[in-house]
């Protein structure tokens, strides 16, 4: 990567919030599996593993920004989704499936708009901006990730 777009990101992520830094964790997260996926129909099992490996760490830096926050019902269940995702990433390099990498990446897509969603929600639209200044909650979010996984 060269100097200046290092220095982008850098910029970038230093002005942008957690919900849009959360969305970015989930792109590269979604990018990593699917690249994992594209590495095992070409049977290259070398950058397989390096991709499921950096799924592992985000996986990992999400579990780690969870436990500092709050014991909350969405807490515990994003906790479930990414113990379950882990777990499913080990099947699917154990049984060389790519069809179940998509799959997984999928359900990282889905949690993704959930989160997505939520974001756009949080920013009031002009009109609504002098009489709203309530934050929604993210009722959704803990909906979708119960009826999306099972253990």
């Amino acid at each position: 990567m060269l100097p200046s777009e290092l220095a982008y990101r850098k910029t970038a992520a230093e002005s942008a919030s957690g919900l849009t830094l959360l969305l970015s964790l989930y792109d590269t997260l979604a990018g990593d599996i699917r690249r994992a996926a594209a590495a095992e129909r070409g049977n290259d099992i070398a950058a397989r593993c390096r991709e499921v490996n950096h799924a592992f760490m985000v996986i990992a830096f999400l579990e780690e920004r969870l436990s500092r926050g709050s014991d909350g019902e969405l807490a515990k269940r994003l906790g479930r989704f990414y113990s379950n995702l882990r777990r499913q990433l080990i099947k699917a390099q154990s049984k060389r499936s790519p069809e179940m990498l998509e799959g997984l990446m999928n359900s990282v897509l889905e949690i993704r708009k959930v989160w997505q969603e939520a974001d756009v929600r949080t920013v009031p639209s002009p009109e609504a901006m002098p009489t709203s200044t309530a934050t929604p909650g993210y009722a959704g979010i803990t909906e979708h990730i119960s009826s999306s996984w099972s253990a």
